[in-house]
C-alpha cells in the first residue's frame, strides 16, 4: 500500500486507541460500590486563587473497601475540599474531623447497580459510535485517494484494513464493558 494510505490507517488506529482511553476514563467515574479514589477525578478546588485538581492538594487513599480518606496538605484547605466535594454531586457526603475528610461509599442497591449498568453501557456505545465515525471518515478519504489515481485493489486492501482495525477496537469496548459491569454487578 501506497505511503498515504499507510498514514490514514495510522492516523485511525491513534483515534480509535484515544476513543478507548476515552472510554476508560469515563467509567472511572462510575462507582462500583468499593471506594476508588478515581471517583474524585474531575473535582477542583480553590488553591489560593487558582483552579486545582483535588489531588494536587492532598494525599487520598483508601484505608478499607468501603472509605476513602482525604487529607490535606494544608489545614486551611479542608473546609474548602469539603465544599469542593459536596459541589461536584458524586452521591457521597463528606465526613470533616478537622483533620482529615472520609467519605463513606454505601454498598449499592440492586437498582442502582441496574442504572449504573445502563451508563456503562451507554458509555460503550457512545465509544463504538465514534470507532464507527473514525472508520467512516477514513473509508472517505482512502476513497479520495481512488480518485486521484490509487488502484481499487490497493483501495479494496485498505477499506479491509480499517474494517479489521474497527472490529478489533469494538471488540475491546465489549471487553471494557464487559469488566465494568461486572465489577458494577460484584457485591
Amino acid at each position: 500500500m501506497t505511503e498515504e494510505v499507510n498514514m490514514y490507517l495510522d492516523d485511525a488506529r491513534e483515534k480509535m486507541e484515544k476513543a478507548i482511553e476515552h472510554l476508560k476514563n469515563e467509567l472511572m467515574s462510575i462507582r462500583a460500590g468499593k471506594a476508588d479514589p478515581n471517583i474524585l477525578n474531575g473535582i477542583f478546588v480553590d488553591y489560593y486563587g487558582t483552579n486545582t485538581p483535588l489531588e494536587q492538594v492532598s494525599n487520598i487513599n483508601t484505608p478499607d473497601a468501603r472509605t476513602i480518606a482525604i487529607q490535606a496538605w494544608e489545614k486551611n484547605m479542608i473546609s474548602v475540599i469539603e465544599k469542593a466535594i459536596m459541589a461536584a454531586n458524586i452521591g457521597l457526603t463528606p465526613v470533616n474531623n478537622g483533620e482529615l475528610i472520609r467519605l463513606n461509599v454505601p454498598p449499592l442497591t440492586e437498582e442502582r447497580r441496574k442504572e449504573l449498568v445502563k451508563n456503562v453501557k451507554a458509555e460503550g456505545e457512545n465509544a463504538k459510535v465514534s470507532i464507527r465515525s473514525i472508520r467512516k471518515d477514513t473509508n472517505d478519504e482512502i476513497k479520495k485517494l481512488e480518485k486521484e489515481g490509487l488502484s481499487e485493489d490497493m483501495a479494496k486492501d485498505a477499506e479491509a484494513e480499517v474494517q479489521k482495525l474497527t472490529d478489533n477496537f469494538s471488540k475491546k469496548v465489549d471487553e471494557i464493558v464487559e469488566a465494568k459491569e461486572q465489577d458494577v454487578l460484584t457485591v
